[in-house]
């Protein structure tokens, strides 16, 4: 496996909030959100099954462009915490599509994102 440094696509995810309710009608049978983030055009959703990322494009925002990242597609990730200088941590995924950077904002905490992906991709309860 090679690890690529250049991301695919990157993302800032900003503060967590609520669950967005018109994230329900993608979900598949059994599929139950767990938490969702703020980004910086629109919102990212972790699912006991995937991460749905939405991003709303263009001047109105009516444009929306949806990510969805099967958990199965993961195969290593990395979380690195702010230093004394940085504002952003950040949580890298190498997927089988690619690696993705997701920079992770000061109101975020990203040793519960680091324990999310363990648990979804792991599969621990």
């Amino acid at each position: 496996m090679s690890l690529e440094t250049a991301a695919i696509t990157a993302w800032t995810f900003v503060a967590e909030c609520p669950i967005p309710e018109d994230v329900r009608p993608m979900l598949v049978e059994g599929e139950q959100p767990i938490a969702a983030y703020k980004t910086f055009r629109d919102s990212a959703v972790f699912t006991n099954k995937r991460l749905i990322v939405r991003d709303a494009q263009g001047m109105t925002g009516k444009k929306v462009e949806m990510y969805s990242l099967p958990y199965s597609t993961v195969n290593m990730w990395s979380s690195e915490n702010a230093g004394t200088l940085d504002f952003n941590s950040e949580l890298e995924l190498w997927t089988r599509a690619g690696h993705i950077k997701i920079k992770v904002g000061k109101g975020v905490d990203v040793r519960r994102l680091d324990h999310l992906i363990a648990h979804v991709v792991l599969g621990g309860h």
